[in-house]
């Protein structure tokens, strides 16, 4: 039997085994004197096991991870959790309310970790987030979507020479892994110095809700919370198993002219080396330039929006040495998370 699981103390306020609760960690006030808390939700379970935070918002305008979070929460199947569970489903919530990736500061919190007490606004709430949350978990999943007017296909990046984090990463179900370095200030690179390994989730675009990135990141949340025994496995045996394929690298592939884009290669898409992507053209149409792919490889994010400057990131390449078995994966993600009818999907529907 397991051995039972022991409280968790966050700002002062503690969470029994058994019981859950929503607690507000205090950020600095709005001008306006008005109080500003970053909301955490504690689902502390029974019986002993990993410590994993769940956190979304980190840049303010990407919420799709505000959603999958709601969504996990609602799952009857977290009674029978072992260990806990820390869901923080907007961290940057000044960005948040503002529609902002950055706080007011103009700084980007996921390269201003591990932050300062006597720093600036962005330092102080990195240094918040790494002292109430990071600190106290084994584990962690950071929930990101596309910069604006960018879309991200659903992906996980990690470190995979990292054997616990690689194994959480083929855990979460999702069809590409990119091996991304960790980079300095990142929540990630942090997180790994405190020996918690930790995944970063990419779907989607800022400031809008996509159904199959949502879908793919809590069924992806739960894949990862049974890989470390926190919840039971399923008794139902999946028609079909993703397994993901890596990528080593990636490269942008940038405007050449200024002009007005006309989009060719879809999210996902396999394309070949000297493949066209594009077209950019002047408004009068007399004068257009072809945007190819530098390599083969499967379009992993691209520019949503058409006006473009020349130098402008426009599509998101990444290199695998099994491109077909890459673009088969996506096929089959996409067929798997596409709702099947067009009313709206029951999202509190139990996983099995």
């Amino acid at each position: 039997m397991s051995a039972r699981n022991q409280p968790i103390t966050l700002n002062g306020q503690t969470v029994a085994p058994g019981t859950r609760a929503t607690i507000d960690l205090p950020v600095a006030k709005l001008y306006t004197h008005d109080r500003i808390g970053m909301p955490v939700q504690v689902v502390c379970g029974r019986q002993a096991g990993p410590r994993l935070f769940v956190s979304a918002a980190m840049h303010g305008d990407e919420i799709n991870g505000v959603e999958v979070i709601r969504r996990l929460l609602k799952l009857p199947i977290l009674k029978r959790l072992h260990g806990t569970l820390i869901a923080i489903p907007i961290v940057n919530v000044h960005g948040f309310i503002y529609h902002s990736r950055y706080l007011p500061d103009g700084r980007d919190l996921n390269r201003s970790f591990p932050g300062s007490e006597s720093g600036s606004l962005t330092a102080r709430v990195a240094n918040l987030f790494m002292t109430e949350i990071v600190e106290q978990c084994s584990h962690g999943i950071d929930l990101h979507t596309g910069a604006g007017h960018r879309t991200n296909l659903p992906h996980v990046r990690a470190n995979l020479d990292d054997p616990e984090t690689s194994r959480l990463a083929h855990a979460f179900g999702v069809p590409l892994l990119l091996n991304s370095n960790l980079r300095d200030g990142s929540l990630r690179q942090t997180a790994a110095e405190r020996g918690v390994p930790m995944l970063l989730y990419e779907g989607g675009e800022a400031l809008r809700f996509d159904e199959v990135a949502i879908r793919a990141g809590m069924r992806g949340i739960v894949n990862v919370m049974r890989a470390l025994e926190m919840l039971p496995r399923s008794g139902h045996k999946p028609a079909r198993r993703i397994e993901p394929v890596i990528a080593r690298s990636s490269t942008w592939v940038r405007a050449p002219e200024s002009g007005i884009l006309r989009l060719l290669a879809p999210l996902g898409a396999r394309v070949k080396k000297n493949g066209l992507l594009g077209v950019i053209a002047n408004p009068f149409g007399d004068r257009e330039t072809e945007v190819f792919s530098p390599n083969d490889g499967i379009v992993l994010g691209r520019t949503n929006l058409p006006l473009v400057n020349e130098g402008d990131a426009l599509y998101h390449m990444a290199r695998f040495e099994q491109v077909e078995q890459a673009a088969q994966n996506v096929d089959l993600f996409q067929e798997v998370h596409t709702p099947a009818i067009p009313e709206a999907p029951d999202p509190e529907s139990p996983i099995p």
